[in-house]
């Protein structure tokens, strides 16, 4: 297969997966308890004001048609008007974008950083004691749950310490590099948070990875030439090894754009996240649509650019 062929393959099941996220979480709105009415307007408010809302925004046509306009909608890059703020939902989101993307990204680099080597020393040093704390560490990671772990840094270090900001992204009334430095600060407990629940499949899959490699004929052959250890660690192990990892980036960066919802829900960080939690309590449908179709979008663009560079790291892909 070539390499058009297979990066279209992949466009093609992103764009279906996107459909199909799209259409659940339509249908999965719609079965919340509550009345959206009650956004737009305050709770005595009589049936026939309630009716003229509903008729505005579309929410009294059957199901399947309020579908159909919505994707409709959707074609024209329209994503509907935010029924609290009463703006439209791309500017709402383009508001708290910046924010999620500073988040996720500096916790996926914190998690890179921090699990990679680590893997890469257990695997090195294979049944010594660093081997086995790093395996405790992996495991432990696996376990934590993001609220929990977001709660108790927040309690430790932001109430007891005070250390850290306890929420928000930066404090007022600062300018220039404070302004920088206060968001430098804010960030750190939301990061370190979603980075201690992703670091411990990032430690193992690179130790089980690495040891394997290290197992393989040619690597035996390399030492029998006389090759160095760390050289044959390094220059040669490494890259082989670097691809379950690489797409492990792409399949846990769902479980991380997930885990920021809760993270931005703790903190009262004000991205995406955030705003999806504050759309939930008031029923507004347009902003938890677009914001899920923003998140789907991104995890689909992501595990489709690691399909890709996977596919360029291992020829044998390209012909699956």
């Amino acid at each position: 297969m070539s390499r058009a062929s297979f990066i279209l393959r992949r466009a093609g099941r992103g764009l279906l997966t996107i459909w199909f996220a799209v259409t659940v979480t339509f249908l999965l709105l719609r079965l919340l308890p509550g009345d959206p009415a009650l956004a737009l307007a305050s709770p005595n408010m009589t049936d026939d004001i309630r009716a003229t809302i509903l008729q505005q925004y579309g929410l009294d046509q059957p199901l399947l048609v309020q579908y159909a306009l919505y994707m409709w909608q959707l074609l024209q890059g329209n994503l509907g008007i935010s029924f609290t703020q009463s703006i439209p939902v791309l500017d709402v989101l383009l508001q708290r974008l910046p924010w999620t993307l500073l988040l996720t990204l500096t916790a996926l680099v914190l998690t890179i950083v921090i699990g990679v080597p680590l893997g890469v020393a257990a695997a090195a040093r294979k049944g010594r004691v660093i081997d086995r704390a790093v395996q405790v560490i992996g495991v432990t990671g696996q376990s934590l749950f993001v609220p929990s772990v977001a709660i108790l840094l927040l309690f430790v270090f932001g109430l007891n310490l005070g250390w850290f900001p306890i929420g928000g992204a930066y404090t007022n009334s600062t300018y220039g590099i404070d302004w920088y430095a206060s968001v430098a600060r804010h960030l750190v407990l939301p990061a370190v948070s979603l980075m201690l629940i992703q670091v411990g499949s990032y430690v193992l899959t690179m130790r089980s990875t690495l040891i394997e490699t290290l197992g393989e004929d040619y690597i035996l052959l390399a030492r029998a030439n006389g090759l160095h250890g760390r050289r044959i660690l390094w220059k040669h192990a490494l890259r082989n090894a670097l691809l379950p990892t690489t797409t492990l980036i792409g399949l846990q960066l769902g479980f991380l754009v997930g885990g920021a919802v809760l993270t931005e829900t703790v903190f009262a960080y004000p991205g995406i996240g955030r705003g999806i939690y504050e759309a939930v309590t008031q029923l507004d449908f347009p902003v938890l649509q677009g914001a899920f179709l923003m998140l789907a979008i991104t995890v689909v663009v992501a595990n489709t650019i690691t399909d890709i560079i996977y596919g360029y790291l291992d020829p044998r892909v390209k012909t699956s």
